[in-house]
């Protein structure tokens, strides 16, 4: 191409060579030595300019050449990041689907989380009314369990009271077996006594059939003792009435 383009440039010389010599030649009967001694000057500068003009020419279309090599890169180039553009395209029409897909997976994920964020609340305030409901249970355990601390120091006060009154049963039972034994000797004395006084055993039969039922009347108060816990005072009164009566009947006994 840049050959082809010198040899246009190198005809186009000849044919405006010939052309400036024909025309100089019709006209040389006309100008004088010193016309044409200039006219041969311009010719020549213009020659000259010329000849700069074709070099300058020569290069611009070196430079023309030079960008139309640069200008079929950068078309492959261009086409090449045209192709890429394409793919890239395509890829982002994928990946504008994936991210539609994704988008609504989020938005469904959301609004899982917004019924799942709801449903934790509801379980959060459960949680809080329960643990209320437990605080009120503990308090209520707690007033209870007070309730049965004094209940068992009740108990241990009762059950030391029980001791203290079953060691008392355990004195009185000592001393109603003495009574009995002294009871049981007075009879068995009485009994000697009526064998020796024939005279005083009517009186003495009286005397036995009292003893008798003063007898039955401390066992039934004496298993009234053991029965009655809360009349102690009043079961120890009798035991002091059945004394005076033992003494009583040992008063009159002595004075027979």
């Amino acid at each position: 191409m840049r050959n082809t383009k010198l040899n246009d440039l190198t005809l186009l010389r000849q044919r405006a060579e010939e052309h400036i010599i024909m025309h100089s030649l019709e006209s040389d009967l006309d100008l004088s030595e010193v016309d044409l001694i200039q006219l041969h000057h311009e010719f020549h500068v213009f020659q000259i300019e010329l000849q700069m003009q074709n070099e300058e020419l020569a290069l611009q279309n070196n430079e023309k050449d030079k960008r139309a090599s640069e200008l079929m890169i950068a078309n492959k180039e261009l086409t090449f990041q045209n192709d890429e553009k394409k793919k890239r395209a395509s890829e982002l029409v994928i990946a504008n689907k994936e991210l539609i897909f994704q988008n609504n997976e989020k938005e469904n994920r959301a609004f899982e989380l917004i019924i799942a964020n709801k449903e934790l609340k509801y379980q959060n305030e459960e949680k809080e009314k329960r643990a209320a409901e437990l605080v009120i249970a503990n308090k209520e355990l707690i007033f209870q369990n007070n309730e049965k601390e004094n209940r068992a120091a009740e108990l241990i006060i009762a059950n030391k009271e029980l001791i203290f009154q079953n060691g008392e049963k355990e004195k009185r039972a000592s001393e109603l077996i003495i009574a009995n034994k002294e009871l049981l000797f007075q009879n068995n004395e009485k009994e000697n006594r009526a064998a020796e006084l024939i005279i005083a055993n009517e009186e003495l039969l009286f005397q036995n059939g009292e003893k008798i039922k003063r007898a039955q009347e401390l066992i039934k108060k004496s298993n009234d003792l053991e029965q009655m816990n809360s009349f102690f005072l009043n079961r120890e009164i009798k035991m002091m009435d059945l004394v005076n009566e033992l003494n009583k009947l040992k008063e009159k006994e002595g004075l027979k």
